[in-house]
């Protein structure tokens, strides 16, 4: 039996796992207020576990559209303009790359490549290379994004190379991630993804996104930052070993 309004939820999905990703969208923009990045990914690896494969990467790239837009409009003036033209053209040819492929891969190399994916973006660091060069970054995380959602770890190397201070990290971030998620978007439309039947859950979790995201203004100043993040750090290896263990089961049958 459901208590939420059929609109809301998309085929398959129950009153309980809707409110827990509503639940994890305001907490996702709460935390990424705070350090600029981390509440995507750790959306994204509970998302793997509660949301069909094939939709997964399309509908959390618009849910981290609304939450990255909703923070570059609140840190507008911080933005650091320079870096968003050469990064928004690699995200276009990477995205354009990455979507010619990505819509055949098995489910089960999905969650394998999710799960690595968060895994590396805790304990991996990108190569030095690509810190200096906007173009590039832009390229290779766009091309990534389109198989394994979150790169926002990866990108946020090239912000912290710019040595800008902390409200401009997180406006410059928030607006790399908006061009990459506008251009992701557009192609995983025009490859045929749905979007309609998810409308209304995506609608939900922006909202949330956004409520989260003028809380996190005002409480996360408080929180031990660097105690905060072991722990995040931590839940986001176990989801990360979760859906590689459950790729790897679904391949091994």
């Amino acid at each position: 039996m459901t208590f939420l309004p059929s609109l809301l939820l998309p085929d398959g999905m129950t009153d309980l796992v809707f409110c827990l990703l509503i639940a994890l969208s305001f907490a996702g923009s709460l935390i990424s207020v705070s350090f600029g990045l981390g509440g995507g990914a750790m959306l994204l690896a509970v998302m793997a576990t509660l949301v069909p494969p094939a939709a997964l990467i399309p509908t959390h790239g618009v849910i981290q559209l609304g939450s990255n837009l909703a923070r570059a409009s609140l840190l507008f003036r911080n933005i650091h303009r320079p870096a968003l033209p050469a990064f928004a053209l690699g995200s276009v040819l990477g995205v354009t790359l990455g979507g010619s492929v990505a819509v055949n891969l098995p489910p089960a190399w999905v969650q394998i490549g999710v799960g690595g994916f968060i895994a590396w973006s805790v304990l991996g660091r990108p190569p030095r290379g690509v810190r200096d060069w906007p173009f590039l970054v832009g390229l290779v995380s766009s091309i990534l994004t389109m198989f394994f959602g979150a790169t926002g770890p990866f990108v946020a190397t090239y912000v912290k190379a710019l040595a800008l201070p902390r409200h401009a990290v997180v406006a410059t971030q928030a607006a790399l991630m908006c061009v990459q998620h506008v251009v992701k978007t557009i192609v995983f439309g025009l490859l045929g993804f749905a979007f309609a039947d998810w409308w209304a859950f995506i609608a939900a979790m922006i909202l949330a996104g956004f409520l989260g995201t003028l809380t996190g203004r005002r409480v996360l100043n408080r929180i031990d930052d660097r105690r905060f993040r072991r722990v995040l750090n931590a839940i986001l290896l176990l989801l990360a070993a979760r859906l590689v263990y459950a790729g790897l089961r679904a391949l091994l049958g």
